[in-house]
């Protein structure tokens, strides 16, 4: 290979790793919607984040609405995607299909506080179509883990191993909080665990 070839195919694998446009302008929304409120950001705060006029994000989405809606469902679907990728590869151990679930999800809001931080407080202000599908596939991945924990507490009861999810999403969700009090590694170690302490604790 010559050093040209080398050079070209370097910057071919660059461009592969750069984030589209697109993405760029849904990752600066997704900060700035944690920090301020989707209803307190403009189009051109968005724009100017990325280093455009606000007037050009509309080649990429048709709103404000709809950059936050296709935010929360690509949240939402990614999430759903994982967990059962995950389940399906840990075997049939549920408690090795608790440890992926937990590693992917601690993952997962370390790497994304700002996307909680707006799924939490902003689905409210997604149209009703949208909103409606981002619950579904939230309930969706939610049964997932309770498939996982249900096989691990037999007698708990459906319920309880849901109510038993939730508060082990409370905790790791925690990251726009917790995030960055420690070095991301031991964070992780800290989140995880917690969660499998959660999970398991025989109540």
């Amino acid at each position: 290979m010559t050093a040209g070839t080398e050079q070209a195919d370097t910057a071919l694998h660059a461009d592969a790793a750069r984030p589209s446009r697109r993405e760029q302008i849904l990752r600066a929304a997704a900060q700035l919607f944690a920090e301020r409120g989707s209803r307190a950001v403009g189009v051109d705060d968005v724009g100017a984040a990325v280093g455009v006029t606000g007037p050009a994000i509309y080649r990429h989405f048709a709103s404000k609405d709809a950059m936050l809606a296709e935010m929360l469902l690509r949240i939402s679907e990614r999430l759903l995607a994982g967990g059962t990728a995950e389940v399906a590869a840990a075997g049939d151990d549920p408690l090795a299909q608790l440890r992926a679930l937990i590693a992917f999800q601690v993952d997962f809001a370390l790497d994304n506080p700002a996307l909680i931080t707006v799924q939490d407080r902003d689905l409210q202000n997604v149209p009703d179509a949208d909103a409606h599908e981002v619950r579904r596939l939230q309930r969706r991945y939610v049964e997932v883990w309770v498939g996982v924990l249900t096989a691990l507490h037999p007698d708990a009861g459906t319920q309880a191993c849901r109510a038993r999810a939730h508060a082990v999403f409370g905790l790791v969700n925690s990251t726009p909080h917790s995030g960055g009090r420690l070095p991301r590694a031991r964070m992780a170690e800290l989140l995880t665990a917690m969660a499998e302490a959660a999970a398991t604790a025989r109540v």
